[in-house]
This record gives structure tokens, C-alpha cells and sequence, in this order.
């Protein structure tokens, strides 16, 4: 008889040991792990985005895992493992990295990178190499209208991004009749403010200044300096960065307006290191921790509630991450890996066919909100279902600052407040 020498036994052993490394905690040998696949800015502008993004989805990851996986009809246990790389915030290293984790990482399923632009890029990889993307931390709505069938859209459209704060405007202070429009002159946030000027113009307002700045302003006063006084109010901005600091400069050289609604930075917790400078300011949001999304809600709407009520995520998020409040973007990053798992769990399989299927007819309300995809040639995977809510940093009974959900009215927690004068 043939015996098998020390030597095999090592290799072996050694291959059941890397085996193992393939599987995520608490699978089997026998589970079918699903890897997805996608870039995080680690570095560069959108850094603290995406941070939260990623949080929000391994969270989400280990929730999964942790709670036995998907079970897929024919008894197979489907758990989740990830595999991304630091595409530093540069749209160039995007493509290349997606072509990657398809090609040599195998990625079954991708998310997005944070940020419109990335987006758009990584978009067309994943149609080229027919995987299903799902999008978060990207809101352009032209994305959607190149013709790709494969990618599903987690956010509000920039065509709404900001329409609900001249809605807010208009009750707050109808006597004011004209906007200043500043704006980062990227992707999203010209999406976003080109539909802002439609709307605005459309409901009688004047726009007397409409001026985009590059990415790497640090120094606002050219723009400001335009800011015809009196003006009803100031809108724009574009990430986290840039917006932080155009609002800070916007209180330090004292400019008066009725409203002023910025873009991204508003809703993270960390805008409130500004101190005076953030009170009164508007900021649309995908998502806060004080949404009334639930399982009654749902109901009421005729839709299927899905998934973690708003209360656990933000408790679980707060355990795993040293007491740090979620954003909308970390909310983002969970609910992307929701909806896949609720995708493939409905399909009772991780075929990309079967999969596109249910993603084409879905219709639920999570905890993030309601989702929804347009299924048509037109705009097909771009977001339907879900709405923007707008907050205000108002101050609490100490004097410091907090947030407030103020637009829509059935969604506020206080009544909103004209900018006061400086």
C-alpha cells in the first residue's frame, strides 16, 4: 500500500489552514461565502464619508454573519466577506481597482465608492463585467441614464437633493425672494445645484448669483464677496471639507440671510466642532438618527418593512464604534448590504440574474427609509423610493449645539429657525 509521507500531511495541513482564512467568522467549511467587492477612500477629500460608509457596511457584514447568514432553498448558508482597497478619493485609480477585485479577487457583488464621480467610473466596470453594483454615497442622477441595468442606486437623486430646502424657505421666511447659489464644481454637486436653480426659478425665486469653486478652495472670500445683500438665502456647497469651511467663513465675515443650506457636511456630528458658526445652518440629510421608519410605518404605506429598526442600528452602531452617532452615510454603507441580502434571500440565490430580478421589483421601507428602483431604460437602477429629510444645528438648554430634524413637518423634532443676525 502507497503511504503518504510527513511531507504530505504538512502540506495538508497547511492547505486546510488557508482554506479556512477564505471564510468569514462563523462559517463552515460548507457555506458559500459571497465576497463584495469595492474601493474606500482611506485618504484623500472624501475620507471622512467614506469612513462612515465603510463602518455602516461592516457592521452590517458582521450582523449578517453573526446571525447564521442568508439560507438559501437548497440548504446552502450564504455568508459575507469583503475585499477593498484605498482608492485615495482619485477618480484615476478607480477603474483599475474594480477591474481587480473582479478579475483576480473574484468579487461576486460590488458597492460603490464614496462620492458621485467614483461612482460614475466604477459604474461602467461593473456593467462591463456584468456584476451588481449597489451605489451609496453617490447621488448624480446621469449616472443612471447611460443605459446600465446592473446598478442600484441606495440614495435621493441630486435632482431632490436640496428642492425641499426652497420648500422649507418658503414657509420659513416668504418674504424672502432670492437665492445665492456657491457650489463645488464636481459632478454631484453641480447635479445638485443645477436642479436646485430649476426648481428655485420655477417657484418664483431669483438666483443672482450662481458660481461653482474648485475642489481644493480653501479661500472663500472671492465668492462671498459676490453675496448680493440683502439675499434670501445661501445654498450650495459640496463635500465634507470645502462645505465645513465655506460655512465657517460665511459666519466669520458675517453675511446675513434668511436661510443658509449647504450640502454634506451639515448632517455629520463633526460639523459641530464649528461652534457658532453651525448654528442655524440647513443641511439635507439621506438619513437621521431620529427617523420614525418602522414596521407601523411600513404598514401604513402598503410596503414590507425589512431588516433593524432605526433604535438597534444606532445603538449597535454606537457599540461597535466607540459611541459615535451614525450619519446618513454610515446609514448608507448598512443599508447597501441590507438590500443585497434581502435581494438574494428573495431570489434564494447569488445568481446575478436571479438577484437583478428582485432588485427590478423591489419595494420595501428599512430602517433607512423606502426603497425603490426606476426599472425603466430611461433611468434604470436610479433611486424612487426614498426621500430627503433636512436638518438645522439649533442650540440645546446648555447653549450647545444640536440637531434638528425640521423639514419635512412630519418628520421634525422642532420648528426651524431664521439664521440670526450677525
Amino acid at each position: 500500500m502507497k503511504r503518504f509521507g510527513i511531507g504530505f500531511a504538512v502540506v495538508l495541513s497547511l492547505s486546510l489552514i488557508l482554506a479556512s482564512l477564505t471564510v468569514p467568522p462563523g462559517a463552515t467549511a460548507a457555506d458559500k461565502t459571497v465576497t463584495i467587492g469595492f474601493t474606500a477612500s482611506k485618504t484623500g477629500k472624501f475620507n471622512v464619508e467614506a469612513t462612515r460608509q465603510i463602518n455602516g457596511l461592516h457592521l452590517w457584514m458582521e450582523q449578517v454573519n453573526q446571525a447564521g447568514g442568508v439560507k438559501l432553498p437548497d440548504g446552502t448558508v450564504v455568508k459575507f466577506a469583503d475585499k477593498f482597497y484605498d482608492d485615495e478619493s482619485k477618480k484615476e485609480r478607480v477603474q483599475e481597482l474594480y477591474t481587480k477585485l473582479i478579475s483576480t479577487d473574484k468579487a461576486d457583488f460590488l458597492i460603490s465608492p464614496y462620492s458621485s464621480p467614483l461612482t460614475d467610473a466604477s459604474a461602467v466596470i461593473a456593467q462591463q463585467y456584468n456584476k451588481i453594483m449597489i451605489t451609496t454615497g453617490a447621488a448624480s442622477d446621469s449616472t443612471y441614464k447611460k443605459g446600465f441595468t446592473l446598478v442600484y442606486q441606495t440614495y435621493t437623486p441630486a435632482s431632490r437633493y436640496l428642492t425641499g430646502a426652497v420648500d422649507l424657505l418658503a414657509q420659513l421666511a416668504p418674504q424672502a425672494k432670492s437665492i445665492a447659489i456657491i457650489h463645488e464644481k464636481d459632478k454631484f454637486s453641480t447635479d445638485v445645484v443645477t436642479a436646485l436653480k430649476k426648481y428655485a426659478e420655477d417657484k418664483g425665486y431669483k438666483v443672482p448669483l450662481f458660481e461653482g469653486y474648485d475642489a481644493a478652495t480653501t479661500d472663500f472670500a472671492p465668492f462671498i464677496n459676490k453675496i448680493p445683500q440683502p439675499v434670501g438665502a445661501i445654498m450650495g456647497g459640496g463635500h465634507f471639507a470645502d462645505t465645513t469651511t465655506f460655512a465657517k467663513q460665511l459666519y466669520e465675515k458675517k453675511v446675513n440671510a434668511n436661510m443658509i443650506a449647504l450640502l454634506v457636511a451639515p448632517p455629520e456630528p463633526k460639523f459641530a466642532e464649528l461652534g457658532a458658526a453651525c448654528i442655524s445652518v440647513v443641511g439635507s440629510s439621506q438619513w437621521e438618527p431620529q427617523a420614525t421608519y418602522s414596521a407601523e410605518a411600513a404598514k401604513k404605506a402598503g410596503v414590507e418593512y425589512f431588516g433593524t429598526t432605526v433604535a438597534d442600528f444606532v445603538k449597535s452602531y454606537q457599540a461597535k464604534y466607540n459611541g459615535e452617532t451614525p450619519s446618513y452615510h454610515s446609514a448608507g454603507g448598512y443599508v447597501a448590504g441590507l438590500i443585497l441580502q434581502k435581494a438574494i434571500q428573495q431570489a434564494g440565490s447569488t445568481d446575478t440574474a436571479k438577484v437583478k430580478e428582485v432588485l427590478d421589483k423591489m419595494n420595501l421601507m428599512t430602517f433607512y427609509g423606502v426603497i425603490k428602483f426606476d426599472d425603466t431604460p430611461k433611468a434604470h437602477g436610479l433611486q424612487v423610493g426614498h426621500d430627503m429629510v433636512y436638518i438645522q444645528w439649533q442650540k440645546d438648554q446648555q447653549g450647545k449645539p444640536v440637531k434638528q430634524v425640521v423639514w419635512p413637518t412630519a418628520a421634525a423634532t422642532a420648528s426651524a429657525m431664521v439664521c440670526p443676525a450677525r
